[in-house]
């Protein structure tokens, strides 16, 4: 199989060999396969008097004395180009360098991959998402396969791109939200049509971890030759358990661990959570470098901006990961108070899920009783928190095994206290 623009010294580093039933050219629809990448202008030169993309000589068109960030340089050492205007460090009116200041570079020694060839960057998670099923795909033939509850965006996507979706539900007895690895497998030795699995963990709304030692179970059905895209938006909540000694130091939690070994897994991850830059939208995947050069290959040319990719590259430095750790085991903490709250709230019931992510699942009762989970009324906390006191949750009463359930995100201690407050006066029947 030949990829075209596949690094060969970068893809050297790929030792993973596993499993031997998996082709990656008999799952790529062979027009993607076979596709010419637009070769972008910034591809070749970065620096210089660059009159080669019709791009605005003059500059960009902001106000004077508009913020913008300070000048980070060029990922390759070159010379920045110079701006017509003082106030414009990162060029607005040039295309991106594809360098995008290091940042995949960064992403790969902090996820412990080999290189940048094995990172791909998209707009946010959801354009990996669904540029993965794009690529592994045919429209009205293929199949994904979803674990209910979970995203709602893998079959949003599934919709755009004419797929048919199959779902296996987790194991929800007891709020346990497991991958029913043993359903997935007889589903997936069925059907030869289903190109994708997707697996989230933590979960959402489940706020569930899926071990590795199960995805690995899935890699390895002899009768699956597709791919399996763990979605790892929460992973870090997870991860910095270890250092707060919620967990054993050795305790595997990231499926990333898996790229080393296998060829079919593609573990999604995003800057919007646990760094808290969700409106920068910068979803990351990380898959063996063959996988990465097809998603590049059919990506928009210069899907991530300069700002994008400046402001990631602060939050990647050494000090910008020691703030999100700081800030992560902060909301860790708030999270373990939040939901030691909840259970003093009349009218709340059990908490569901492992709660390894940064919100929490709770159940909320009937009125009368107090012995069931109900949906009403749940959505009457909902909306009325919303509506009149100004305090927004989720309501997921509607997903399988989360019945009566309201999502709270861990927000600081003053708003965790004011969600608490709020709860207590709907509840308590008197209102």
């Amino acid at each position: 199989m030949t990829i075209k623009g596949l690094n060969g010294e970068a893809n050297s580093a790929a030792a993973a060999h596993k499993p031997a039933h998996f082709k990656l050219e008999n799952l790529i629809r062979p027009n993607i396969l076979s596709l010419e990448p637009y070769r972008c202008a910034r591809d070749d030169y970065q620096s210089g008097i660059l009159l080669d993309a019709n791009e605005n000589s003059l500059g960009h068109s902001l106000p004077p004395k508009s913020v913008i960030p300070h000048n980070p340089g060029t990922s390759n050492g070159a010379t920045p180009v110079q701006s017509n205007e003082a106030d414009d460090p990162l060029s607005l009116n040039r295309y991106p360098d594809p360098g995008l200041f290091g940042i995949k570079e960064s992403l790969a020694q902090l996820r412990g991959v080999p290189n940048d060839a094995f990172v791909f960057l998209g707009v946010g998670s959801d354009e990996v998402l669904d540029l993965v099923q794009r690529v592994c795909c045919r429209p009205g033939k293929d199949k994904i396969l979803i674990c209910p509850p979970t995203y709602g965006m893998y079959s949003v996507c599934a919709a755009v791109n004419d797929l048919e979706v199959v779902k296996v539900p987790l194991i929800t007895e007891g709020g346990k939200f497991a991958l029913d690895v043993e359903a997935v497998n007889k589903k997936l030795s069925e059907d030869p049509d289903i190109k994708i699995t997707f697996i989230c963990s933590p979960g959402n709304p489940t706020g569930t971890l899926i071990p590795p030692t199960d995805v690995k179970k899935v890699l390895d059905n002899p009768d699956y030759k597709g791919l399996v895209v763990v979605d790892e938006a929460y992973i870090d909540f997870a991860e910095e358990e270890k250092a707060m000694g919620k967990r054993a130091q050795d305790d595997v939690v990231s499926a990333v661990s898996l790229v080393h070994e296998y060829q079919n897994v593609m573990v999604t991850q995003t800057l919007s959570k646990a760094f808290g830059l969700a409106a920068i939208r910068l979803g990351i995947a990380f898959a063996q470098p063959a996988l990465v050069q097809i998603m590049n290959n059919t990506k928009a040319p210069y899907n991530i901006s300069s700002p994008t990719a400046h402001l990631a590259s602060l939050a990647l430095s050494p000090q910008g990961i020691a703030q999100m750790r700081e800030n992560v085991q902060t909301l860790i903490r708030n999270r373990d108070q939040l939901m030691a709250d909840l259970k003093t709230v009349p009218g709340t019931g059990a908490i569901l899920g492992a709660n390894e992510a940064n919100f929490v699942l709770v159940q909320i009762l009937d009125l009368q009783t107090r012995s069931k989970p109900d949906n009403d009324v749940a959505q009457m906390v909902y909306k009325r928190m919303a509506e009149e006191m100004g305090l927004v949750v989720r309501n997921r009463a509607k997903d399988l095994g989360c019945a009566g359930c309201l999502r709270v995100t861990v927000g600081t201690e003053a708003e965790n206290k004011r969600c608490i407050e709020l709860m207590k006066g709907l509840l308590d029947g008197s209102k």
